[in-house]
């Protein structure tokens, strides 16, 4: 997975809100296409919590069947463990390789609650888990050496950016286990966080923009430090502070960033909202300005 940028494909509706599957199905062949280092549907950016049982079916095996073995394929499960524990079935059926750990559902949880939540659904399913920190899940460094003692608990994604507790975590972990850096808009901390060990990440933009995606990933792992710096002050570090204007713009912005170059993956669901007018222009401005500095187009 350190191969390249962590993929989160958005999940296509069509315009009345249903499930678009051949429109996803063109979708996640494209991210796959751009050699990512792994896809992960039906999680945030993929709008999980919107999906019902059986499109969530359908999203984890298309994505498996067009990844076919290429890249690993980690789907989102989430809610308490016990529906996690239904997701996680069905994409064990499906054919997903792993399963990242949504945060769980509206209540706050002591650190032993949240140890439990990923040994019961750990001691359901064969598929490894990665575990995500963010919102209302925060590991401590006891805790979470529990959690990295779990049979089938193989990694973490954290969206905390506290770097000091993460180093703390880091170096309590065992040599092969996997951390990624969950940060929004990633690309943005992404050499903080490889400071403390944490090289891998994930990227919204690959979902619509991978030529950008890669660039930056080329750039940051080669030390071009002059590419990484223009990259950050003329696309990223705008397109947060476009994301920051309306919440929800961290999965709607990004739809709409791929409907303006052709991707059919539709609308957002509710509660989501479709970005503004006035906002999609000053969206496609910015993402013509960042596909020239890698000699694309929109």
């Amino acid at each position: 997975m350190a191969n390249g940028v962590l993929s989160f494909p958005l999940t296509s509706f069509h315009a009345d809100g249903s499930l678009d599957p051949h429109g996803f199905r063109a979708h996640v062949a494209d991210r796959i296409a751009a050699t990512p280092g792994a896809v992960f549907p039906a999680c945030g950016t993929g709008e999980f919590f919107s999906l019902d049982e059986d499109e969530y079916r359908q999203v984890v095996t298309i994505a498996a069947e067009e990844a076919g073995g290429r890249v690993p394929v980690v789907a989102g499960i989430g809610y308490g463990w016990a529906q996690a524990v239904r997701f996680a079935r069905i994409a064990e059926e499906a054919g997903a390789d792993a399963l990242l750990v949504l945060p769980h559902y509206l209540v706050a949880a002591p650190q032993d609650g949240l140890v439990a939540q990923l040994e019961r659904i750990a001691a359901r399913t064969r598929l490894p888990l990665i575990a995500y920190q963010r919102g209302q899940v925060a590991f401590g460094v006891e805790a979470f050496g529990r959690v990295a003692r779990i049979p089938g608990v193989i990694g973490l994604k954290d969206g905390h950016s506290d770097l000091d507790r993460l180093q703390r975590l880091t170096l309590s972990a065992p040599e092969d286990f996997l951390f990624f850096n969950g940060a929004a808009t990633a690309e943005i901390q992404a050499r903080a966080y490889a400071t403390v060990g944490v090289a891998a990440y994930s990227s919204a933009v690959h979902a619509f923009a991978p030529e950008i995606a890669n660039a930056f990933f080329t750039a940051l792992r080669d030390g071009d430090e002059g590419a990484v710096r223009t990259l950050l002050r003329a696309f990223y570090v705008p397109l947060v502070e476009l994301r920051d204007r309306v919440p929800g713009y961290a999965v709607s912005l990004v739809k709409a960033a791929a409907r303006l170059r052709g991707c059919p993956v539709g609308p957002v669901r509710a509660p989501l909202t479709d970005p503004s007018a006035a906002d999609l222009d000053d969206l496609r401005l910015l993402l013509t300005t960042g596909l020239d500095l890698v000699g694309a187009a929109l």
